[in-house]
Order: structure tokens, then sequence, then C-alpha cells
């Protein structure tokens, strides 16, 4: 078990750079900041300004140039691949702008599978978390037959099934349209303050990111406020 820390996310010095034509290019730049248990913030910027690349590093699915994370008190970047996989499954959870269901699932199928992973007893909380979500009656229908609200919805609710920690959301609304986005988020903030989650969001959009409790506005992979 995983100890209770004050800061879910503590990012120091952090810098992400890649080989280009000219021979570098620094898409992070010495990022330093703390996410207290419990808050959620919004990392917001233009298009290129990192990030994406940002929020891949927070969830140990990038490795940084140089800096340090710790996420949930455990320095990520000194686990290794497996080890930052187990902390991914234990303790977060993900919300996407694509959906990322399997297609070949039901929704009642896509939201078990976190926690049949986990070896843990699947059926009934996910049919709860559905049903929480708006789609009891919509349980065993594929991703196919689900409008994009519906897929995003089934998305919250494999996300939030396991009362995840953290939750990484990259662009949740990108896909949507202006209505169905403000429903889809309506049920994110719900489910985010009902179960404790710490929430970390990733969007372009200023009136999404001012749902959150600070924001933190990337410039050319700079943090600028």
């Amino acid at each position: 078990m995983l100890p209770k820390v004050d800061n879910v996310i503590e990012v120091i010095g952090l810098c992400k750079r890649v080989p280009d034509a000219l021979g570098e290019l620094t898409i992070l730049d010495n990022i330093d900041f703390t996410v207290a248990h419990g808050q959620s913030i919004a990392i917001t910027g233009a298009s290129g300004s990192g990030k994406s690349t940002l929020l891949g590093l927070l969830a140990g699915l990038d490795t940084p140039t140089t800096g340090h994370v710790k996420l949930l008190g455990q320095s990520l970047f000194e686990l290794d691949e497996d080890g930052r996989a187990a902390l991914r499954a234990k303790s977060l959870g993900f919300v996407f702008q694509s959906f990322h269901l399997l297609p070949n699932l039901t929704a009642l199928e896509n939201v078990m599978l976190p926690l049949e992973l986990a070896g843990l007893s699947a059926h009934a909380p996910a049919a709860q978390m559905l049903e929480q979500v708006g789609l009891g009656q919509r349980l065993h229908h594929y991703p196919a037959t689900l409008s994009g609200g519906e897929q995003q919805r089934v998305s919250l609710a494999r996300a939030f099934v396991q009362r995840p920690a953290l939750l990484f959301a990259d662009e949740p609304t990108g896909s949507l349209d202006h209505a169905t986005g403000a429903r889809v988020i309506e049920m994110l903030f719900s489910l985010y303050a009902s179960l404790g989650t710490t929430l970390v969001l990733v969007t372009h959009d200023p009136q999404l990111a001012s749902r959150c409790d600070r924001q933190l506005v990337l410039q050319a992979g700079r943090l600028v406020s």
C-alpha cells in the first residue's frame, strides 16, 4: 500500500530534449511544480507547447532527459518500466480524447477490464459505475453502437472504477460537440469530487481550465504561470 502523502505530484527540474536536424530540440525546459492531494490542475498552452509531453512524463509513459518526478511518494524514474506500469495499474486512471475503448468488448467489459487485470471482483462495481454515468441501459452495447458522448462516459467509468488516487485527462472533450462535452465535464468533475481523486487535466479550452483549482500555463516548453 502506498503511503499517504500531502503532495501527490512533485516535479523538480524536469527537462525533455530530443534530437532534430539542427542538433537538439527542447520540448520541456526546467519544469518545477507540486500538486496537492485532492487538487484539480489544468495544464494549458498553445499547440506544441509541451502539454501532452508533460502529461506523458507525469504518468511515467515517457522518460525525461533530466529532472525528477515523485508520484504518490514514489520516485518515478527510479522504478523500472515494470514498476512504473504496476504503479499506473494500481493508482492511476486515464481519460483520452479518442476514448481508447476496445472495440470487441462491450461497455461493461471495457469497464471491468482494469479490475480483472488487478485480480479484483469486476462485474458489480463496473455495472454500478456505468449506472453512475447514465449508461445503465447500455451495458452490453459495443463501442461502435454508442455515440461519442456515450463512449467518453464509458471511458470515464473505466477510469474511475478502481477509485484511482490520481486521474490524468488529455483533452477529454476534444472529440465532442460543445453540449456533449459540457455534460461529460460535469460528470468528470462530479466523480473527481465524490471519490476524492486528484485530477490533472490537459486542455486548450479556457472555460474547462477555469473549472480547476489551479492552471499551469506552458509556453514553448517553459512554465510561465
